[in-house]
């Protein structure tokens, strides 16, 4: 089901070097899982209502009101790297 090509794209995006034991051990949970996940796409739920809420019971948010923040020096103090006063990291996605 998940392929080598697959389990280095995994390795790639999740930033991991796994040795072929780990890679492999890595690649029979996530079968697991994906098989897991199509046993649940079996259950049978016409009729079922969707899930709501008790009834009367809501959310209770704060009020959303600026307070006390870091300078941008303050912010970047301990950033690896910096550039030109934001934070620097490296691409997520290669062309």
């Amino acid at each position: 089901m998940i392929d080598e090509n697959v389990m280095a794209k995994v390795e790639a995006l999740a930033g991991l070097r796994l040795s072929p034991e780990e890679r492999e051990r890595l690649r029979a949970d996530l079968e697991r899982i994906l098989a897991y996940f199509q046993k649940l796409q079996e259950v049978p739920t016409e009729g079922v209502p969707p899930f709501s809420p008790l009834p009367e019971v809501r959310n209770v948010l704060r009020p959303d009101e600026p307070g006390p923040s870091l300078s941008q020096e303050e912010a970047l103090q301990n950033a690896p790297e910096k550039e030109d006063g934001f934070f620097s990291v490296p691409p997520l996605f290669s062309r």
